[in-house]
């Protein structure tokens, strides 16, 4: 536990999601517009108008799922949820700690975090992306956006990811617990571990975010004591490019051929329940799951603002200070005093 009179800010990154159906439009614009997602030659000319033309059809694509949850994305609601637990938490360790949210498509951005940061006149920064297993999709662009925009001299210490710590993988154990005990015969049914899936290109220039996601499941696997058969598939994919297979579409049709009847599905790479597990998962795809002959679908919840997963947060956070702490030289980069990012990760025991 780190004990400091310092005033800290964490900041809890995540993609965001329109909070209405009229939002859907411009929320996959600004998506379709980071150079982390789309990058081609030129691209610096062709982005926009791309962006443009892939947001206006996707949007119509992706309306039912939308409508479907409410009308809108409820990842402000869980991830501001979360930002007030784990300041609580982190308050009663001993830390003058404040918790912000900046989301990086939607609002509230990235800049407004920065403003509050500067209002609430923090010391000390944690940069905290709530996506476990690091992608240069989703943690490396909120770090950029975070870059780009933050000048201050203020030193800051970012997590890049936490997959490996022991507390986050029991908080998502006792979701996917739940769920199978809703089964008659708890080890019979197939666990499919869905994740969000990611251009093949990206991981073909060394992302390390597919073997997070084996080593995820490894782990999850084997400290949750399941006997199941178990698979890893992917969701989520735009356009027409390769993206990460199989897809959870895909798995459930070959599961429905092999004769299996009864199947849980464990959102492995989200924290929040939003459109990919309450629209993908528990309602396209549990459609899709009865239409195959399966007798009973089961997801597990996201982590949300479980009492185990804050706890895993404020382990994290103050693990990036603690190991932080020590470097007498920080690395500088424009008046930023950023944690060695073999010290930085925090994503420990």
């Amino acid at each position: 536990m780190t004990r400091t009179n310092r005033r800290v800010g964490v900041v809890l990154f995540q993609l965001g999601g329109p909070d209405t159906l009229e939002a859907i439009e411009p929320f996959l614009y600004n998506l379709f517009c980071d150079p982390d997602i789309i990058d081609f030659p030129f691209a610096r000319i062709g982005r926009k108008p791309l962006a443009k033309l892939i947001s206006s059809t996707r949007a119509r694509k992706v309306q039912h799922h939308y409508a479907t949850i409410g009308g809108g994305s409820p990842i402000r609601r869980h991830t501001e949820r979360q930002a007030q637990a784990l300041e609580k938490e982190l308050r009663k360790e001993g830390l003058d700690a404040h918790c912000f949210v900046a989301m990086r498509y939607w609002h509230p951005f990235t800049s407004e975090a920065i403003a509050q940061i500067r209002q609430a006149e923090c010391e000390e920064v944690v940069l905290m992306p709530l996506y476990p297993q690091y992608s240069s999709t989703t943690t490396g662009s909120s770090l950029k956006e975070w870059q780009r925009l933050f000048c201050d001299d203020v030193p800051t210490y970012r997590v890049e990811s936490f997959y490996q710590n022991e507390i986050y993988l029991d908080s998502t154990i006792e979701k996917v617990n739940e769920a199978l005990s809703r089964f008659s015969n708890p080890g019979a049914p197939e666990i499919v571990f869905s994740a969000h899936s990611i251009p093949l290109s990206v991981a073909e220039r060394g992302d390390p975010y597919p073997l997070h996601i084996e080593e995820t499941v490894e782990l999850l696997m084997a400290r949750g004591g399941w006997k199941n058969r178990h698979h890893l598939c992917y969701q989520s994919k735009v356009g027409a490019s390769r993206w990460l297979q199989p897809s959870l579409h895909q798995t459930l049709r070959q599961l429905s051929s092999e004769q299996r009847r009864e199947v849980c599905i464990v959102p492995v790479a989200f924290v929040s329940d939003h459109v990919e597990t309450l629209g993908e998962i528990d309602h396209e795809a549990r459609h899709l799951a009865e239409r195959l002959g399966f007798t009973q679908f089961e997801m597990s919840s996201g982590l949300n603002d479980s009492p185990t997963f804050i706890r895993a947060l404020a382990q994290i956070v103050h693990h990036a200070l603690a190991l932080a702490a020590p470097l007498s030289i920080p690395i500088c980069t424009r008046g930023r005093k950023l944690a060695e990012p073999e010290f930085a990760a925090a994503a420990g025991d």
